[in-house]
């Protein structure tokens, strides 16, 4: 097995992804390809569902002013 550089095939849902140029190990007697699993584990998470929403477990919550939002409105029509 050598490295090469070839294009990687995945379906995400309903869609065909390429990439160009991922790094692969490719045999020299049979042509036998694997792509490269630090590579693999790399676009798995672009690729991912959840890449790129907020997780809301993660999320830190604002601690409060101790003022009700009744007040604040109350404040700002008097205003």
């Amino acid at each position: 097995m050598k490295p090469a550089r070839i294009t990687y095939f995945t379906w995400l849902v309903d869609e065909l992804i390429t990439v160009p140029n991922f790094p692969a190990w490719v045999c020299d007697v049979c042509g036998r390809r694997e792509y490269d699993q630090h590579a693999i584990n790399e676009i798995s998470l672009l690729l991912a569902p959840h890449a790129g929403k907020a997780n809301l477990k993660n999320q830190r919550v604002k601690p409060s002013t101790g003022r009700s939002r009744s007040s604040r409105t109350t404040t700002h029509d008097q205003q």
